[in-house]
């Protein structure tokens, strides 16, 4: 029997203690709703860790061999394979082994379709939410089975760099099929958080994420995803405009998250205290394998994949932020950390353009955020530059080439 529906979100939050802390409010018809402090947080500080109500893997990231656990994206090679796979390096040996945190013997398969999970709390969370209606059992290898169909067609028009995945829809289809006998009503409440974007928005945003051909892929993958998941409880997700409000949701709120036990044990390894000669050595080393493994791999070191976040999809953007989102347990759980110090009352924004995004002239900022989320920034920087020239320069226009998901590549890239 599926987990009750209260218990299962709340286990996204600590309710009580975040209720203290922040609050969501309502800004205006623009800008929809924001997240506010209702305490002081000092620079550095964790306003609140929050797990996702649905995550998945990319299709692409995992069909490249990244592996993750199925539920909570834990990355599951140890850090010497990682490195082994990444560098192309088979005899690669790392030094301070014991500081890889992935412990192989603890991962379990699920009995009837083999993926793979972390552990058998991550196996048995999944069962309970979604695993029962997407286990594909011994169909799993047969890619005339609908949702590997789905999968297929998914990555034959949505190729990387990813920056959503239809499998977080069909997690969420799965969700409300397995807790129909609960309030489905609640479920509907639940997504009704995240913000919702008008028809010419939404068919804006599918086609930024399927290119040109958008409406005939749209279509395509909307035939597919009723054949595999259609249920009479969530009609309205089958229908053309639901299915676009739904491929919209996904792409307007869907956050980066990045995984990797190389990165988990760098960290670890600076964290060491070393006599100087033996830092050096391995401060050298680790340099070298970055090098390595930047000519074999390029920038995408990690297992990748996006997920919903209810509190973390209320903060708004700035191109100052004070905060920002990580993933230091190497897992789903997003961590919200102060960048500056926070006063009570005052808006809690992330940025959704990198570091070297944000050093760009206000005009490329604005290029940016209007092709990729469909809005216009009126943050504090914007507003004070707003007398600058519409300018870009050719440094810029050669960085803006391809912004699409700049703002996961930059989490998930070296986490």
């Amino acid at each position: 029997m599926a987990a009750p529906l209260d218990d299962m979100f709340s286990r996204c939050v600590d309710p009580g203690k975040i209720l203290n802390s922040v609050e969501v409010r309502f800004i205006d018809k623009v800008k929809g709703k924001g997240l506010f402090a209702k305490k002081p947080f000092k620079k550095g500080e964790a306003i609140f860790t929050e797990r996702p109500l649905v995550s998945a893997q990319f299709l692409w990231n995992a069909l490249y061999k990244y592996r993750a656990c199925e539920y909570c994206m834990r990355a599951l090679e140890t850090a010497e394979e990682n490195a082994r796979r990444l560098s192309g390096m088979p005899a690669l040996i790392l030094p301070h082994q014991e500081l890889c945190k992935v412990q192989p013997e603890l991962h379990h398969t699920c009995p009837h379709c083999q993926v793979i999970y972390c552990s058998s709390e991550c196996r048995q969370a999944a069962w309970d939410q979604y695993h029962q209606v997407l286990c594909l059992g011994p169909s799993h290898n047969d890619p005339d089975h609908p949702i590997n169909k789905l999968q297929d067609a998914w990555r034959s028009v949505h190729y990387p760099p990813e920056t959503s995945s239809i499998m977080l829809m069909a997690r969420m289809v799965a969700t409300v099929k397995q807790v129909l006998a609960l309030d489905k009503g609640h479920w509907q409440r639940l997504f009704s958080n995240f913000c919702s974007r008008a028809a010419d928005e939404q068919e804006e945003m599918a086609h930024k994420l399927l290119g040109g051909k958008f409406q005939g892929q749209l279509a395509s993958l909307r035939t597919l995803f009723t054949t595999a998941l259609y249920d009479d409880h969530v009609s309205e997700w089958f229908t053309p405009d639901g299915f676009r409000a739904l491929f919209a949701l996904v792409g307007t709120n869907g956050q980066g998250i990045g995984t990797s036990s190389l990165s988990q044990w760098v960290h670890a390894c600076d964290a060491l205290a070393l006599p100087h000669q033996q830092r050096e050595q391995l401060d050298a080393f680790i340099d070298q394998l970055y090098k390595d493994i930047d000519k074999e791999t390029g920038d995408f070191l990690n297992c990748e994949g996006s997920g919903l976040y209810l509190l973390q999809s209320s903060c708004n953007h700035s191109c100052v932020p004070n905060a920002e989102a990580s993933f230091p347990d190497n897992n789903f759980l997003l961590h919200l950390s102060a960048l500056r110090d926070i006063v009570p009352g005052e808006e809690i924004c992330i940025s959704y353009l990198d570091c070297c995004q944000r050093d760009r002239s206000r005009h490329s900022r604005h290029k940016i955020l209007r092709e990729n989320y469909l809005f216009v920034c009126s943050c504090q920087k914007c507003t004070s530059q707003v007398d600058d020239p519409d300018v870009t320069s050719e440094d810029e226009e050669e960085g803006e080439g391809d912004t699409e998901g700049d703002d996961m590549e930059d989490e998930m890239t070296d986490v």
